[in-house]
């Protein structure tokens, strides 16, 4: 995840149905990071697919397949049984492909350092269209139904300081909203808003049909993280070492959690009660979604950037000690780790009982049972 500098749709019942894909970032619009899916307490690992260089992306998974961008400059599509290539699109540049796909309508959008966003047919990985901002893209896409409730948006925030809106057929775009800093998350859909924090310490909650701010809500500390919106509340880390909890209605934070000055660049993922979290303190937090009450804490031996996913009584994370975590949803305790060879920022994705990830040591890993 690239740090923030100074310079003087989906509603919660997504959190209740099993989800048979995961399509993008988060795994859903509102970015809940939560999965109906139930693991086993042991996973083994199934396969693992080389790219050569460090994956930082997270994965999206759609039928039998895996979308994952590499540090090779190149977005790979995989087998999701066997971990075969099926295709690898490779950029104009040579630059990384940091940002998370997101596959919809046939298409698979991800966007590059390289300040370009693409979208290629999601069979066989031919370029459909290109669409240029004016600086990196760190974040994943989101999209919206358009106005006309016929069409899709394709949402998206680059570190030209601009959020897009773009027609997802033709990348034509739409609208465009300026902050004032840079924006490195996912920006979260939730009920015709978005809402995304930016380095210029503020959320921001823009209306998608035409694009223009319903409210910006201030933050003390810029904000690198993804946030995650249900209804009208929104959590987020910033950089400040605080957890935040904004009510986007009433135009205010509800609570704030602050523990040790570390920062917060871990997305949240969310339950119906509870809120959950990683550190660059090393651990993984668990909190009450209501008050921001403490209800456990994981440690690991190294910085969580990874971002948690919930499924069932159990949630998985990976840490910059190099190691993917599962540990207990109602008590915090280990159930089973694996060891990858470097660290772990990219989250997991989960569908059809497997778990995808990628390590910083040049593979993508596959973890599920074999019975």
């Amino acid at each position: 995840m690239r740090k923030c500098f100074f310079f003087a749709g989906v509603f919660f019942a997504y959190l209740a149905v099993a989800t048979p894909s995961w399509p993008m970032f988060r795994g859903n619009p509102g970015l809940t990071g939560f999965s109906g899916e139930k693991l086993p307490d042991r996973l083994e690992l199934l396969w693992k697919y080389k790219v050569g260089e460090p994956v930082k992306s997270s994965a999206a998974i759609v039928g039998e397949r895996v979308y994952v961008g590499g540090d090779d400059a190149q977005l790979h599509c995989l087998n999701l049984d066997t971990g075969k290539k099926i295709w690898a699109f490779k950029t104009k540049s040579e630059d990384p492909v940091e940002a998370s796909p997101m596959v919809l309508g046939g298409r698979v959008f991800f966007g590059g350092l390289d300040g370009n966003f693409t979208a290629l047919d999601a069979k066989t990985g031919k370029l459909l269209w290109e669409f240029e901002t004016d600086d990196q893209i760190i974040g994943g896409a989101n999209w919206v139904k358009a106005p006309d409730g016929k069409t899709d948006w394709v949402i998206l925030g680059s570190w030209d300081y601009n959020l897009y809106a773009l027609d997802a057929a033709t990348g034509k775009e739409q609208w465009k909203f300026e902050c004032q800093e840079r924006i490195n998350g996912t920006p979260a859909v939730v009920r015709g808003r978005t809402m995304f924090g930016g380095c210029d310490a503020m959320v921001h909650v823009i209306k998608l049909d035409k694009g223009k701010e319903e409210k910006a809500i201030e933050s003390s500390d810029p904000i690198a993280a993804s946030a995650t919106a249900d209804g009208d509340r929104v959590y987020v880390g910033s950089m400040g070492s605080q957890f935040l909890c904004f009510d986007v209605k009433l135009g205010k934070m509800i609570w704030q959690y602050e523990d040790r000055p570390f920062n917060y660049e871990s997305s949240p993922a969310l339950t119906g009660k509870l809120v959950l979290f990683g550190g660059q303190d090393k651990r993984l937090h668990c909190l009450d979604r209501k008050d921001g009450s403490v209800k456990w804490i994981f440690n690991t031996k190294g910085q969580v950037n990874s971002s948690p996913v919930v499924c069932g009584n159990r949630v998985l994370v990976g840490s910059n000690d190099g190691k993917l975590y599962m540990v207990s949803l109602d008590k915090g305790k280990k159930v089973w780790e694996f060891e990858t060879g470097d660290t772990v920022t990219a989250s997991p994705a989960v569908a059809g009982g497997k778990v995808v990830v990628g390590s910083e040591d040049g593979f993508v890993y596959c973890f599920g049972s074999r019975e």
